[in-house]
């Protein structure tokens, strides 16, 4: 367990909204790394779930769902200049906490960008209008309307979040290995120029999560996950979403593109939690992950743009693909075979796991050297040592959330700012401690392997890595 020595010093009020697993997690590492005063830590919470860990920390819990009616009225009394708003909850507007902080002077965190209840899945809403795009959008518009004032870092999770800085280091180690003449970009324009020197097509968050509890098999009318199920059941509803890069030359039978904003992303007519793609990991090697819609998907694809006036010249295709725990995709398939109609139960797996990993990170892929991925190994065994109260991928997550607070309280004044826009390496420094172990491999792997083995299919023979040739048709 890393040593239990706080390095920041904070004497505003902590205010913790939502407290399931990703809150549960963070809150002794919080208390950890941060000399908290813990009768100055409140956590509010819709309902009772993770009470006994509040208390087992010391610190005030109070169960009330906040409402577009009441958010008001509940929190500005409790938030002061100075403060921290620590935003972990599903179905509180992310834009009303953030203009909440924002109007009390209080910094603010959240791991996306989360709607008010219906906003993921509402089908009388178009469906542009639910993707994460749009929501980041609002975002930024936000930003601009508000014009600075205390740091607000949004969707700093492990994905998005941790991984936009997995994507720097990958893009460094591989001018290390194809580039004599490199120094490390200080701008966005050097980041996106240095993509484009070196070819990278696409940019995959290739994720797979192998815990298991087999002493706890998944029920009937059930949904398991490792995480929080309310999250992934809304991101999964979601429609699939993807940056889209220049290299493309077909068009997607279902896609459709933004009128408004960047035009850095498409969206398919079709649930994530129904799209899958093919992708690779060093351990697990090839397999097919779920195309669920995440903000870093258009965020980097966003940042790594190279534009010659009006023009784009250069844009990876970048998008997440997700093996979930088996449980998961037996809890996905039930759900999906339902009609998208929620299972009556829901259950997170923690101490029932045994044993596995969650091999988190990002393939940068279609350059000199073919496919390499970066990122953190964490198995269940090396999370119970680093942290209580959580498993493999929770503590993921929550190394980038103690990360990005630590990086927002020291700089408390940078206004609305994305994951990609900070320094990588302070935010890998911060969260390494919890990640396990952080690797680079290269992977000879591409989506055209063995593809002819049972039938003809058709692909794109020239580039191994458009997207017609990962997506599973």
């Amino acid at each position: 367990m890393p040593e239990q020595s706080a390095r920041l010093v904070f004497s505003g009020r902590l205010v913790m909204v939502g407290f399931g697993s990703i809150g549960q997690g963070v809150l002794a590492l919080l208390l950890r790394h941060i000399h908290l005063t813990r009768e100055r830590v409140l956590i509010i919470s819709a309902d009772e779930q993770g009470r006994a860990v509040a208390d087992e920390q010391g610190v005030a819990f109070r169960v009330q769902a906040l409402t577009e009616q009441n958010l008001d009225e509940t929190l500005q009394p409790l938030l002061e200049a100075g403060d921290f708003l620590l935003n972990l909850s599903v179905d509180v507007s992310s834009l009303a906490l953030i203009r909440l902080a924002h109007r009390c002077g209080a910094l603010y965190l959240d791991t996306c960008t989360e709607p008010w209840p219906g906003g993921y899945t509402d089908a009388s809403v178009p469906a542009a209008e639910r993707t994460n795009y749009a929501l980041r959008e609002a975002a930024l518009a936000l930003r601009a309307e508000l014009a600075g004032g205390p740091t607000a870092l949004i969707t700093h999770g492990a994905n998005p979040g941790l991984v936009s800085h997995f994507v720097k280091q990958a893009l460094l180690d591989l001018a290390r290995d194809l580039l004599e003449d490199i120094q490390q970009p200080t701008t966005r324009a050097g980041w996106a120029r240095l993509a484009q020197r070196l070819d990278v097509k696409a940019i995959h968050i290739a994720e797979r999560d192998t815990q298991q509890a087999p002493t706890r098999p998944k029920r009937m009318d059930e949904f398991v996950n490792t995480w929080s199920v309310a999250g992934f059941i809304g991101e999964g509803c979601q429609p699939a979403e993807l940056g889209w890069g220049t290299h493309e030359r077909h068009w997607p039978a279902q896609a459709a593109q933004h009128a408004r904003g960047c035009r850095s992303a498409i969206y398919l007519n079709q649930p994530g939690a129904a799209t899958r793609v093919r992708t690779w990991t060093p351990l697990a090697g090839p397999f097919l992950g779920f195309l669920i819609t995440h903000a870093e998907a258009i965020s980097i694809a966003d940042y790594f743009t190279v534009s010659d006036g009006d023009a784009v010249v250069y844009r990876p295709t970048v998008h997440y693909a997700y093996h979930p725990c088996d449980d998961a995709v037996l809890s996905l398939h039930e759900f999906a075979g339902r009609s998208w109609e929620a299972q009556t139960r829901q259950h997170i797996l923690m101490d029932e796991i045994s044993s596995g990993r969650d091999e988190l990170g990002v393939l940068l892929a279609g350059h000199a050297r073919n496919a390499y991925w970066y990122g953190s190994r964490l198995s269940i065994e090396q999370a119970r040592a680093l942290a209580p109260h959580n498993n493999a991928t929770s503590l993921q997550v929550c190394a980038a959330v103690l990360a990005g607070m630590m990086w927002a309280i020291e700089h408390p004044a940078r206004g609305i700012v994305e994951p990609d826009e900070l320094d990588h390496a302070e935010i890998l420094a911060l969260a390494a401690p919890y990640l396990g172990e952080l690797v680079g491999a290269y992977g000879a792997w591409h989506p055209l392997v063995g593809r002819s083995r049972l039938f003809t299919e058709q692909v794109d023979l020239d580039d191994p890595w458009q997207f017609r040739n990962v997506l599973v048709s």
